[in-house]
């Protein structure tokens, strides 16, 4: 029989409730293992592996200049570009692709 259980977030130490609803849900599933954080720390980590910064707002991707291998223009990629192969701006890049 299953009880509500009270378990320490590994983030930030707090206990937070593992409720019997949540634990028959993660049964549902198929998810072997308790939850090892609280709400807010999962959502803050979720955040941070989308992209997305403290604001809420996609932070902006770092992107470098180079000469594209099929036109000759500039384009911005978002890569660093090493040299060792060609690299293509949006357009030229789309059309090597639909071929």
């Amino acid at each position: 029989m299953l009880q509500d259980k009270y378990i320490v977030c590994k983030d930030c130490g707090n206990e937070f409730l593992f409720s019997v609803s949540e634990q028959e849900f993660y049964a549902e599933k198929g998810f072997e293992n308790e939850p090892g954080r609280c709400l807010d720390c999962r959502r803050a980590r979720k955040q941070q592996r989308s992209g997305f910064g403290n604001s809420g707002y996609r932070e902006e991707r770092q992107m470098f200049k180079t000469v594209c291998a099929g036109c000759g223009q500039e384009a911005l990629v978002p890569f660093e570009p090493t040299g060792e192969r060609p690299v293509y701006c949006r357009d030229c890049f789309q059309a090597k692709r639909n071929r």
